[in-house]
C-alpha cells in the first residue's frame, strides 16, 4: 500500500539503492576460465539502506527510505516488501522509464559471496525529487553506496539535514574506491561510520596501522563513533570516551550477503537507545548472527526476538 502522507514521522530514514536480489546458490564461485553450476536460485528484495532499514523496521523503529524504482515487476516487489515491513513509502521515488535496480549475487556453499550490480534508475535521483519536510525530522539518516550520479545527491543532501541529526555512512566498497578525497564532504559531516576491516584499509592506503590508530584518524576528522565490521571475528568500535572488541555469536552460516547490513540494523537501535558502545556491538553482532542464516532477510530476527535476547544477556 503506498503512502502519501508527508507528516508520516521516521525515525531513521535511509537513502541508498534499491535492489532485487537475485541470488543463486552454487558449487562454488569461479575464477576466470573456470566453470561451476546454480543448484538454487531465488529473488529477494535488497540494497544495502533497504536492508538496513527493514531491519530496523523489524526491531520496532519508525523507518522510511529515499530510493526510486521503475513500473516493472522488480519495483512492485521492493514496494510491497517495503510495505509488508513496515516502512514508509513517502520517500520513495518512481520513474516512468527505465528499469528497477538488480543485484546478481553467488552464493558458495560456505556462505560466501560475489556481487555484479545493474543499477537501472537508481542513478538517477536528483535533489529535487527529495522532499525536504520529510528528512527533517528524522533522528537518524544513514547513507550506503550508489553506482553512479546519486552520489551527488547524497552530497547535495548533506546541507538540508537538520544539525540535530545524526549521519551514519556505511560507504561500501563502490565508495570506498572512490578515494578519500571524493568522499570527504560525507565523511566530514557523518557522526557514526560503519564500515569493514578491508574497507577501512583501502580507505587509509594502510595495511599495517593496528584499527585503533586507523579509528582515531577519523574521530580526529570529527567522526564521533568508529565501527569496524570483521566477520566471524567480530566488531572493534571506538568513540571519544571508550573502545571496544566484540567477539561474533556463532551460527549456521547460509548467506552473508546482508551480514553488514543487519549489523548495522542492530547497531542503530541500540544507538537510538542509548545504549554503551559495548552493548550496541553485541546486538549489533547478534542481530547478523540470526540474519546470515538464511536467504535475504527471511531469518532476520523480531522485536521479540530482540526481547528474548536481551532477557539471555549478561552484561
Amino acid at each position: 500500500m503506498e503512502i502519501f502522507d508527508n507528516d508520516l514521522n521516521a525515525e531513521v530514514i535511509g537513502f541508498g539503492a534499491l535492489n532485487v536480489d537475485k541470488l543463486y546458490s552454487v558449487d562454488k564461485i569461479v575464477s576466470k576460465d573456470e566453470e561451476s553450476f546454480i543448484k538454487s536460485a531465488t529473488d529477494t528484495p535488497g540494497g544495502s539502506a533497504a536492508n538496513t532499514i527493514i531491519g530496523l523496521s523489524r526491531l520496532g523503529c519508525s523507518t522510511s527510505i529515499i530510493g526510486k524504482i521503475a513500473e516493472d515487476d522488480e519495483g512492485d516487489l521492493i514496494e510491497y516488501n517495503l510495505a509488508i515491513n513496515g516502512v514508509y513509502s513517502n520517500n520513495l521515488i518512481y520513474s516512468e522509464t527505465g528499469s528497477t535496480g538488480k543485484c546478481l549475487g553467488f552464493v558458495d556453499s560456505e556462505g560466501e559471496r560475489c556481487l555484479y550490480i545493474d543499477p537501472g534508475v537508481n542513478d538517477e535521483i536528483k535533489i529535487d525529487e527529495i522532499n525536504p519536510l520529510n528528512i527533517m525530522r528524522c533522528k537518524i539518516m544513514h547513507y550506503t553506496s550508489f553506482v553512479g550520479d546519486s552520489f551527488k545527491t547524497q552530497i547535495e543532501l548533506l546541507e538540508k539535514l537538520n544539525d540535530q541529526c545524526v549521519l551514519s555512512f556505511d560507504p561500501g566498497m563502490l565508495y570506498v574506491q572512490k578515494g578519500f578525497d571524493e568522499l570527504k564532504p560525507i565523511l566530514e559531516r557523518t557522526n557514526v561510520l560503519l564500515i569493514n576491516e578491508s574497507e577501512l584499509r583501502l580507505l587509509c592506503n594502510n595495511n599495517e596501522s593496528s584499527l585503533k590508530e586507523l579509528a582515531v584518524g577519523f574521530l580526529d576528522l570529527g567522526i564521533e563513533t568508529v565501527v569496524v565490521k570483521q566477520g566471524s571475528k567480530g566488531v572493534f568500535a571506538m568513540n571519544n570516551h571508550e573502545s571496544c572488541e566484540v567477539e561474533s555469536y556463532e551460527c549456521e552460516v547460509v548467506d552473508t550477503t546482508g551480514a553488514g547490513d543487519s549489523f548495522n540494523s542492530g547497531f542503530l537501535y541500540s544507538y537510538l537507545k542509548g545504549y554503551d558502545l559495548e552493548k550496541s556491538c553485541q546486538i549489533g553482532n547478534w542481530v547478523a548472527s540470526k540474519s546470515i542464516e538464511g536467504f535475504g532477510m527471511e531469518k532476520f530476527p523480531s522485536q521479540k526476538d530482540l526481547e528474548e535476547f536481551f532477557n539471555n544477556l549478561e552484561l
